[in-house]
């Protein structure tokens, strides 16, 4: 931020945390309460997969992953049988849980998120400026998941682009309207390896595929100046433009990151139980998984199944968004 703006709290990937005054506190989640289920008319709409859950090997079993983010020790999970989503959830998705509930995300209350720097669509006075430490994300007023870049950006015919500027809290308002829940970091990683013990994506371990294809939305060019855009797209694809990995689940690495349940600890895996883990009892980050459009081997290698990163419950940027359980 510029000087004399807040600074940012919480562990930053590929994405900032919420900016907020020193010595603030993140305020609590929003109350959920009295948000209101889904009526059966426009209940969770997303195509569901029913997985019969098992054991799988948990971790960074390939030496790609970054030290400080506790990819290992590569250890044995069990998971339970689960139903979970084909896709992230999408601007179409979310439009109707905020058209039943006139639900508010973070990003409208508090008035600002981030964006990437070559996706700013927002006049100038709406720029709080660039983020410590990583200068091509800016805080802008007015963006949030109808505006992702910018007050004058919109969402017209990205009806099936995944939802962004969603912060954890507002995944889980969603979940609350819609009797789901999100993923459990285990449960993420054992779909998303889609029966590929080991590989280092949902396809296995090469990128791009042998025809000079891409197999899914991240970075190609410089970090961050220059995208080539080889694989289509600047920021978010829709959800189903690439394909589904064996489990039949679409885009699980690249496109957005996807807020899982648990807090997040890098020593987490050492300790970790082998019987459906669920992350450590406290924290003050939430884990995302997946990587997204912005990933870059030069600077943010987590597109892969292992890959790990975590951000305060309060923050959202134009990266992130969810998929849900149950």
């Amino acid at each position: 931020m510029n000087p004399g703006e807040p600074e940012h709290s919480g562990p930053a990937c590929c994405a900032p945390g919420r900016p907020r005054p020193a010595g603030e506190a993140p305020r609590p989640a929003p109350a959920l309460v009295g948000l209101p289920s889904a009526p059966p008319a426009v209940r969770h709409t997303i195509e569901q997969v029913a997985l019969p859950g098992g054991e799988f090997r948990m971790g960074d079993a390939t030496g790609d992953g970054n030290p400080g983010d506790g990819e290992r020790p590569v250890h044995a999970v069990v998971v339970g049988p689960l139903r979970i989503d084909a896709t992230p959830v999408t601007n179409a998705g979310f439009a109707r849980f905020v058209a039943a509930t006139g639900y508010r995300t973070e990003a409208e209350t508090f008035g600002y998120s981030a964006v990437f720097h070559l996706a700013l669509r927002a006049p100038g006075d709406e720029v709080i400026g660039p983020v410590a430490g990583t200068p091509w994300w800016f805080g802008v007023r007015g963006a949030d998941w109808r505006h992702p870049g910018g007050s004058r950006s919109g969402i017209d015919g990205l009806d099936d682009h995944p939802v962004v500027h969603v912060s954890w809290n507002d995944a889980m308002a969603y979940c609350r309207w819609a009797g789901r829940r999100l993923p459990t970091e285990a449960e993420w990683e054992y779909a998303s390896r889609g029966g590929l013990d080991g590989a280092r994506y949902p396809w296995g371990d090469d990128l791009p595929a042998a025809d000079g294809s891409w197999r899914c939305n991240i970075w190609q060019g410089r970090f961050p100046a220059y995208n080539a855009l080889d694989d289509g797209y600047l920021t978010t694809a829709p959800v189903r433009a690439y394909a589904p990995n064996g489990f039949g689940l679409w885009q699980t690495v690249g496109n957005v990151w996807e807020w899982c349940a648990d807090w997040y600890d890098p020593g987490y895996y050492t300790r970790s139980p082998r019987e459906d883990p669920r992350g450590p009892a406290f924290g003050t980050a939430r884990v995302l998984r997946g990587g997204s459009y912005l990933c870059h081997d030069s600077y943010c290698n987590r597109y892969r199944n292992s890959a790990r990163s975590a951000n305060t419950p309060d923050s959202s940027m134009g990266n992130a968004g969810f998929r849900t359980v149950e």
